[in-house]
């Protein structure tokens, strides 16, 4: 159980209309991996042309180094859970999870032991004699988690399996389900738009845009260092400010319209030049500082207070909105109107090319390349 799946140059068309056009892809052994992106990004498209279900109009697929474009699904022993559950409403709990055993045939004591222990795994034991009626959405996507896992699937494709559960549940499921995944070691695909919930539970994440990987790489990885503009803004909240980069001698300079400016040590080398750059600096990023015309003159708009941090709104002399998120104080939030001054965790900000193309700093760690085995 488990496989290595590699993509290569794969294409897909609906009709004149080019959804991939040319996606290469290595997911590693027993990793749990999420694409990620905007609706009509081409993520579902490319679960479902990787289970067999959508036809390929260019390129290769394969689970280790066997080629799998013309298997029928049926054949890819690939576990799949949806959004909607696709339970069956006639079984019971028990019964739908053993449903795919019987169709192969396993032998009845073989069926039993197996269905249960993953009733065990996903903590359903108590429902077992249930119908599908009966369960709350949280309980319905643990039956059709232990009903895709029985099989022993050398893949389980996983399509916004969280959306139509609440908030609280979706927090509950996306560790549950990260936990189950953990100890059964098997390859996963996970489908969602839903950037925190990729942070929560991936071992790695492909950004994709229009049928494009942007990005590819561990959550930590995307966060800190994001590819190019479009991965920054996608995942996570973040301020963008245009500034100027300065090339003074041996120092490089990050200035504002607004006059501050701070060095940069890691600006990479064919980009230490004179240029308009685009600054991406996260709410977290921010200092408020005390010290009177330091840093970016602000006038606070509104704060509000989330327990642990404070998310203040304030605007710069250019009337540009900006969030900050601080950790909250013991004295008073500062009030509206009040003005403040800012300052930026140089080491943490990224910086663009103006046309928010490409990052100039040094620390992307792209992975979206193929790798031969040795």
């Amino acid at each position: 159980m488990s496989v290595r799946i590699k993509i290569k140059n794969a294409v897909k068309r609906y009709g004149n209309s080019t959804i991939i056009p040319d996606l290469s892809l290595e997911i590693k052994k027993g990793e749990f991996f999420t694409l990620l992106g905007p609706s009509g990004c081409g993520k579902t498209t490319l679960l479902r042309m990787i289970a067999g279900f959508n036809t390929i109009e260019g390129g290769d697929f394969f689970f280790n180094e066997k080629r799998i474009n013309m298997i029928d699904p049926s054949k890819r022993n690939i576990g799949m859970v949806f959004q909607n559950y696709a339970i069956f409403p006639h079984l019971s709990v028990k019964r739908n999870i053993a449903f795919g055993l019987k169709n192969r045939k396993y032998p009845r004591d073989r069926i039993e032991s197996e269905t249960q222990k993953f009733i065990e795994l996903m903590k359903i034991d108590q429902y077992k004699d249930r119908m599908p009626d009966k369960l709350s959405g949280g309980q319905q996507q643990r039956v059709a988690l232990a009903r895709a896992l029985v099989i022993q699937p050398d893949v389980l494709l996983m399509d916004e399996p969280l959306s139509n559960l609440d908030a609280k549940l979706r927090v509950e499921m996306r560790f549950a389900i990260k936990e189950i995944q953990n100890r059964v070691g098997i390859t996963t695909i996970y489908v969602t738009h839903d950037q925190e919930e990729a942070m929560a539970i991936s071992d790695r994440i492909a950004v994709m845009k229009d049928g494009i990987i942007q990005h590819v790489g561990t959550p930590k990885d995307i966060y800190q260092r994001p590819t190019n503009l479009f991965v920054s803004t996608f995942i996570g909240r973040t301020n963008l400010l245009e500034a100027q980069l300065v090339v003074d001698g041996g120092d490089v300079k990050l200035r504002f319209p607004e006059g501050y400016e701070i060095q940069l040590k890691n600006v990479r080398d064919d980009c230490r030049k004179n240029q308009k750059v685009i600054a991406s600096i996260r709410p977290e990023e921010f200092v408020i500082s005390t010290v009177p015309n330091e840093g970016l003159r602000t006038v606070v708009d509104s704060g509000i207070f989330l327990g642990l941090n404070t998310h203040y709104f304030v605007h710069l002399d250019s009337a540009r909105q900006v969030e900050i998120i601080q950790e909250s104080r013991i004295d008073e939030i500062i009030p509206g109107k009040s003005e403040i001054y800012l300052t930026v965790k140089p080491e943490k900000i990224n910086v663009f090319t103006d046309d928010g193309s490409g990052n100039i700093l040094y620390g992307v760690n792209n992975d979206n390349t193929m790798h031969e085995e040795s």
